[in-house]
């Protein structure tokens, strides 16, 4: 036994050393595959960790719950609604931050902090400094990511208009907090830390700057285990209705929660779906291969079987051989995906911040990827080996013989004399093994099709970015205002300097409901057929308001299961909050958010309110920005300023930073699958051919008609393969888009012309360099070794 295993050892580092060059190139397809699937379940498994950790840590909220101004006394009425564990009151208050050097406006958000304890609830996680004493009345506390974009450090100070009042605010510590694990302004549909901050002041303190002495705006509360989520939002909105409350909400509508799942929810898919595809890629690719290279070793496994080998014996030399492979590619895809994982997910830690987060390494995922590839490896070894060793060792030794001795179809359409003798070698190959060459056909249309997939997000996200802020969205400038103003205050922005046009908004806080679904968003009214702030249907004209009509983006019409026609309660989230009947006249396309649109007279004239605005689209001189923000800076009833420009900028930052580098990766994986495939089809036609090839040679043709008679045949594969890599790339595509329909975005189904052209040419190159590398072999052909066919 111990001389049988030294002897199938050796065949086993001489068959190895054989196919070093097809060996790397099965390796890194694998590789690629299981690198892929590691690193992106290893991203989404450490931030769900990260977030859950940091959640439970410092007792994150269950329900929140905002209102004019509500006695301190309430506190106990809210405490004792059943289910509810912990209750912990504060005031929360909107100001408007100046920082030197800088022109535009800057916005926050203040909280206060118990004066002689920590919070019960969402409990901030000190970086620097210290926590506030009790009393301090010019001191904060500011959110990291606020300090890191103005580099504040400990002891400057913040020049804020809190309430209508300037004051000087000294910096004493840096903290992170649960509810703004990615700090966004109202509204906001991407985080701007340059323009938007989160601070913590003393209860006292801030109290005393709104005028809001023993009572709070906001509310937050634990809930107990086993609790009727709804039931506790019903019961707070009942007590907090008389106050001015607004309708509570969860941790299902927070918005920093919301955006962190709906940003997971996408990754998932972009991170599951991808990555699925790479491994299965792979695995079939991995299969073929294998299949293909054990039939080339069909003479040697009759020889074993003639010398005494038994099927067992053989079938264990050839798993070995699949085990070396599974090995070295588990071991470099493993490696490189915890390192590329490590990686990414320090990008995501500028964005979410999370104070623990680390690289998990999911041992079930590590687990899964190298068994599924194992499992395709051994499977198409098996299948080749077992076909093999059921011959007679005296039939297995001799070259397999043509299945089948017939016309070809060229022969039977008498076309036959239009094509060179070689071309009908090539043709006749082909015909009489289809399978074998449709087989590689898809294995190098599925290395096309992921080129195209991984290409095709970055002419979705460039159509998105010009549909959405050339063609929509075309202000430069978007204002809010503290509180509804006339709309005289229109004037005033127009005689600011700089401002060409300005066009009135009415954002009003609404809960939609129709049938047993609701959502709770904002109705915006804007004037009809306006030149900025517009709203585009699927042919990207615009959609027509005029005539008191209410329109839903297409997203929201689906959560709402509403068409064209039906009837839409809106509850008002605000003053008297009225209940409305809306009757759905329009259905748009929107690839950010969700929103519904109204004629802005007409939404007032619903409310019984005058002619007023809650903000204002402006069209500036870009020449003229430095006066104009100073203005907006003094004009204290101003509580927001967006610039359009800044935004779309910060979008394709996050885009690129964040999705695009994982595409990135992906990008790189699929031209080491595409070059793999290809290679490994080349050379193994030739090991397949090359006794045949020798043999042609001997007969007189020169290596120029070889290579042609080998390259022709990978010519055809390749040539069916493109057409059918682009349907598959499609299908991809389409696929990936109808995951990507969230809330937070839309992806838009689009290929550009040139992504098809990119993936082909890559193909393509590498098609010339498998060629090339198998030339140099044809061109060394031994032909008396290649006649004897056998070692």
């Amino acid at each position: 036994m111990r001389h049988v295993i030294t002897a199938l050892n050796r065949k086993l580092l001489r068959d190895l050393w054989n196919i070093k060059g097809q060996l790397v190139a099965i390796i890194f397809v694998m590789a690629s595959g299981i690198s892929s699937f590691v690193l992106s379940f290893g991203v989404i498994d450490s931030l769900e960790l990260g977030r859950d950790i940091y959640y439970d840590r410092s007792e994150f909220a269950d329900v929140w719950a905002s209102a004019k101004r509500v006695p301190e006394d309430v506190k106990e009425q809210i405490q004792e609604i059943n289910g509810v564990a912990q209750v912990e009151t504060r005031v929360t208050f909107g100001a408007t931050i100046q920082v030197d050097g800088m022109d535009e406006p800057a916005t926050g958000r203040i909280l206060s902090v118990p004066d002689s304890r920590e919070p019960i609830l969402n409990k901030l996680h000190l970086l620097q400094g210290r926590m506030l004493r009790p009393d301090e009345e010019d001191a904060i506390l500011a959110g990291e990511p606020f300090v890191i974009a103005h580099d504040f450090v400990l002891g400057d100070s913040v020049d804020m208009v809190v309430n209508g009042h300037k004051r000087s605010l000294k910096i004493v510590g840096v903290v992170l907090s649960p509810e703004y694990v990615l700090s966004m302004a109202p509204g906001a549909l991407f985080p701007d830390d340059k323009r938007f901050g989160v601070f913590w002041m003393s209860r006292r303190a801030l109290e005393a700057a709104v005028d809001m002495d023993g009572a709070f705006n906001d509310v937050a509360l634990r809930l107990s285990r086993g609790a009727d989520l709804d039931e506790v939002k019903s019961r707070v909105d009942t007590i907090l209705k008389p106050y001015g409350g607004l309708i509570s909400y969860d941790r299902s509508e927070q918005m920093s929660n919301w955006f962190v799942q709906s940003e997971l929810d996408q990754l998932t898919t972009t991170g599951t779906i991808t990555p699925i595809i790479f491994l299965c890629v792979a695995a079939f690719l991995v299969n073929v291969v294998m299949t293909r290279q054990v039939a080339t070793q069909r003479v040697q496994i009759g020889m074993l079987k003639a010398v005494g080998y038994n099927e067992t014996e053989i079938a264990f030399h050839y798993l070995r051989m699949v085990m070396v492979i599974v090995t070295l590619g588990s071991i470099i895809g493993l490696t490189a995906g915890a390192w590329l994982g490590t990686g990414l997910l320090n990008l995501y830690g500028e964005y979410y911040r999370f104070p623990d987060l680390k690289y998990t390494y999911s041992v079930d995922v590590m687990i899964l990827s190298v068994a599924f590839s194992a499992a395709a490896a051994t499977a198409g070894t098996w299948i080749a080996m077992k076909q093999a060793a059921s011959l007679p060792p005296a039939e297995a030794m001799r070259p397999e013989a043509p299945t089948e001795f017939r016309e070809t179809l060229l022969e039977r359409l008498d076309i036959d004399k239009f094509f060179s003798f070689l071309s009908r070698i090539v043709l006749r190959q082909v015909e009489r093994r289809p399978i074998r060459a449709l087989l590689s056909s898809i294995g190098v249309g599925f290395a096309l099709s992921i080129l195209i997939f991984a290409n095709s997000m970055t002419d979705s996200l460039n159509y998105m970015m010009n549909v959405q802020y050339d063609m929509g969205n075309r202000e430069d400038v978007f204002l809010s205002f503290v509180e509804p103003r006339h709309k005289s205050a229109l004037e005033e922005i127009r005689a600011m300097p700089g401002v060409l046009r300005v066009e009135p908004l009415r954002d009003v806080p609404v809960k939609l409901s129709h049938g047993h679904l609701n959502k709770r968003t904002g109705i915006t009214g804007i004037i009809p057929d306006p030149d900025l702030h517009r709203i585009l249907g699927a042919d990207l004209n615009p959609v027509d308001i005029s005539g008191g009509g209410f329109v839903l983006s297409r997203k929201l019409a689906e959560l709402l299961g509403a068409q064209v026609g039906d009837i839409i309660k809106a509850d008002v989230l605000e003053e008297r909050r009225p209940e409305l009947n809306l009757t759905v006249s329009a259905i748009y396309d929107e690839f950010l958010g969700i929103g519904a649109y109204m004629d802005i007279e007409k939404i007032n004239s619903l409310l019984n309110e005058g002619p007023v605005i809650t903000g204002a689209a402006l069209k500036i001189d870009p020449n003229w920005t430095g006066p104009l923000y100073r203005n907006i800076k003094l004009v204290p009833s101003i509580i927001g300023m967006t610039i359009m420009t800044k935004m779309r900028e910060i979008f394709e930052t996050i885009m690129d930073e964040n999705m695009m580098r994982m595409m990135a990766v992906y990008i790189v994986f699929a031209g080491f699958i595409a070059f793999g495939v290809i290679y490994n089809t080349a050379r193994i036609a030739f090991s397949e051919r090359s006794r045949e090839l020798a043999s042609l040679r001997v007969l007189g043709l020169t290596k120029g008609e070889v290579a042609y008679i080998l390259f022709g045949e990978l010519a055809i594969v390749v040539f069916v393969a493109i057409p059918m890599g682009m349907l598959i790339g499609y299908g991809l595509v389409a696929g990936m888009v109808a995951s990507l329909d969230t809330e937070l975005f839309r992806m838009p189904f689009v290929i550009n012309n040139d992504t098809y052209a990119y993936a082909v040419i890559i193909v393509l190159l590498s098609v010339l360099l498998s060629f090339y590398l198998v030339w140099r072999q044809v061109d060394n052909i031994d032909l008396v070794t290649a006649q004897k066919g056998v070692e």
